[in-house]
């Protein structure tokens, strides 16, 4: 009865707990406010790609289950690769040495195993691995080049694993478990739909259940399952009307709240739009009776208009941890289930975020792990300690030559869609010291997704432009992710539309700056970026000086046929039928208006890229060169959607940034007083 009690306590406080005091949305921002900030010490154009792109990446780490040690992935060998680090800091030793990337790391119960995924030279084409964190040894638990196996979960006793599974040739994503005793896989989900997808595999403390989150191809709506393991059955925990989304994120140890001989509770961390159109954390609680899971009543901890995440239970299910994106800044917050408090961490401002394999707490709840990543300092692990408040770094991505000071925080900045519709969010980077003269260059920098953000955090080649005199405009165009539902779908049916708009607005708020020749602009991006700077290119040609997609798409019909099948269920579900919407397809193609290109264009492909296959940037280059046209292109054949190998990457931007300096000048900012 006491557990009771306090549950049912600790779920009316809930409810009544009121919406965060966080920053309302800012005004349109003046573009002749936007002033050079002088710095007597910056070191001019000292910033060089092969040195940037030396600083360390750091990618999720897991905790040991003694806490003695994190794993984290880095590519400090050159290659994304598996190491380990003693929890209160110290050299890190490299554990898996292998030319494939891997990522997701996760520590088994015992200690002894630590699972992750790797793919073939960018594939995507993910197997599961197995590593003996005191050996070194290790084994391809999947071995299926034609099935990726992706996102391994250990069940709470360590004997199975669950993983997301989708066939070459396959659209759905299937949740599988793997009986590490018995060498047998179990299928627990079957039978998915082609536009739907299983994702993000959580265990009940019982080992009974698996909770899971659908997902719906145009990223509108998805949905909270439960999985009987045993029966692989599956119960929907979320039904609703409409679209809206619900993400399931952790789930309480059970055995902190009810259990009888009927039922059990559990209780779990949920991110929904539902409350409100933005996304919001709550509490959704199903108990199991007689092995059917019983749905009740969401309680929202949250109701705000940013974008809230629900991340873990503490290991006393007492508290939560989550984060709030305000703007780009993202912040943790601790909250007391209790008292219906939260408190945001003493962090500085960035990206910060829990991260640590299955929990980011250690398993006695008195320290968290969290990534901290600034516009001026790449993402590093912390340690946060609860009981002091204070922050231990970990690991230290800056290398020599490397100095915070030279590089740049940018403006926050906002201003109006050529719709007048939206207020567009943006970072914008001016150089130290650049004069308002009306001669100076810049680059407008195109993030992927679209359902994707520019967030405040470090970006090698912005902080290299910047350096060598180029003022950077990163827009928020609609469809990012991070202002709410409405916004996120304003580009549906839409997509090189009201998005490029979007991007043209910002080019006409930055020349108000006073700072730049309109002769001197540049665009780049990557992937959906990639997309959108080649639609820029060819629907507003005399804008720019000269292109850099990366990654780039550029027919819909061939990108549609070509693509891995979940991305063109994606596509289709975010443009339309091909027959009936074949107009707006062929308007959205930029190839189809090559002609229009007067800049010089430099494309960058991946050759075993499943997301936007090379034969994309062939087409563009074709074209280009049949026309006489400028354009340069390499295709790096060991990558993917993205370059992973520091080589490639040292190559790859020295390209851009040669061929950049050479179309778009940037003007001699006299970048140093002291000369």
């Amino acid at each position: 009865m006491r557990t009771v009690a306090l549950l049912a306590t600790v779920l009316f406080l809930s409810i009544l707990v009121s919406a965060q005091t966080l920053p309302a949305p800012k005004a349109i921002t003046d573009p002749k406010q936007i002033a050079s900030k002088p710095n007597a010490q910056v070191q001019p154009r000292s910033l060089t790609i092969e040195k940037l792109y030396m600083t360390r990446q750091i990618g999720r780490p897991t905790w040991s289950p003694d806490g003695k040690s994190i794993a984290f992935i880095s590519n400090m060998s050159g290659r994304n690769n598996l190491w380990v680090v003693p929890a209160e800091g110290g050299f890190p030793t490299q554990l898996t040495v292998s030319d494939q990337r891997q990522t997701v790391p996760t520590w088994s119960p015992d200690g002894k195993w630590i699972a992750y995924q790797s793919d073939y030279d960018g594939d995507e084409q993910w197997d599961i691995f197995l590593v003996s964190p005191k050996t070194g040894k290790v084994v391809n638990l999947t071995q299926t080049r034609e099935i990726a196996e992706m996102n391994p979960t250990w069940s709470p006793d360590g004997r199975y694993l669950a993983y997301e599974v989708k066939p070459k040739t396959s659209a759905a994503v299937e949740i599988d478990v793997y009986d590490m005793i018995m060498r047998e896989v179990k299928h627990v989900t079957t039978g998915t739909p082609q536009d739907k997808t299983n994702v993000g595999p959580l265990w009940t403390s019982d080992g009974k259940y698996i909770v899971y989150t659908q997902e719906q191809a145009q990223g509108t709506d998805s949905n909270i399952f439960v999985a009987d393991v045993a029966m692989c059955k599956s119960t929907l925990l979320t039904p609703h009307e409409g679209e809206q989304l619900y993400v399931a994120n952790d789930i309480a140890n059970s055995g902190q709240f009810v259990r009888h001989s009927f039922a059990a509770l559990h209780l779990v961390l949920i991110t929904s739009n539902a409350a409100n159109g933005y996304e919001n954390i709550g509490l959704l609680n199903f108990r199991d009776e007689g092995g059917t899971p019983n749905t009740q009543q969401i309680s929202w901890l949250t109701k705000d208009k940013w974008e809230m995440r629900g991340y873990e239970f503490s290991p006393d299910a007492k508290h939560i941890v989550f984060t709030a994106n305000v703007d780009g800044n993202e912040d943790i917050y601790l909250h007391d289930l209790g008292t219906g408090k939260s408190t945001a961490l003493p962090l500085p401002k960035g990206v910060n975020r829990p991260i640590g394999g299955c929990t980011a707490f250690t398993k006695d709840g008195s320290r968290l792990l969290y990534n901290h990543n600034g516009p001026t300092a790449p993402g590093d692990l912390w340690v946060y300690h609860l009981a002091t408040g204070k922050s231990q770094q970990i690991t230290h991505s800056l290398v020599g030559g490397i100095r915070s000071e030279d590089m740049v925080d940018p403006y926050l900045i906002h201003y109006p869609s050529r719709d007048g519709k939206w207020t567009i969010s943006a970072f914008l980077y001016v150089p130290f010291n650049m004069a308002r003269n009306g001669q100076n260059a810049a680059i407008v920098y195109i993030h992927g997704g679209p359902t994707s953000q520019t967030v405040n955090s470090f970006n090698r080649f912005v902080q290299f432009a910047v350096n060598q005199g180029y003022m950077v405009l990163a827009p928020n165009y609609r469809g990012s992710t991070g202002y709410g539902k409405e916004f996120q779908q304003a580009n549906l049916f839409d997509m090189g539309g009201g998005d490029l708009q979007d991007v043209l607005a910002g080019v006409d708020w930055i020349k108000q700056t006073g700072h730049l020749d309109p002769k001197k602009i540049a665009v780049m991006g990557g992937s959906y970026g990639g997309y959108l700077s080649m639609m820029a290119v060819t629907k507003a040609p005399e804008v720019w000086a000269a292109a850099v997609p990366i990654v780039p798409f550029v027919n819909w019909f061939t990108e549609i046929e070509n693509e891995d099948p979940v991305l063109r269920e994606s596509d289709l579900a975010t443009m339309g039928d091909l027959v009936k919407n074949k107009a707006l397809y062929e308007d959205r193609s930029p190839i189809n208006f090559i002609e229009q290109v007067k800049a010089p264009l430099l494309l960058l492909a991946g050759g075993h890229d499943p997301r936007c296959p090379k034969s994309e940037t062939q087409q563009v280059v074709d074209a280009i060169k049949k026309r006489g046209g400028t354009v340069d292109y390499k295709v790096y054949d060991n990558e993917g959607h993205g370059f992973a190998r520091v080589e490639n990457q040292i190559d790859a931007y020295k390209r851009v940034a040669d061929f950049l300096l050479a179309h778009v000048v940037p003007a001699d900012c006299s970048c140093s007083l002291n000369e």
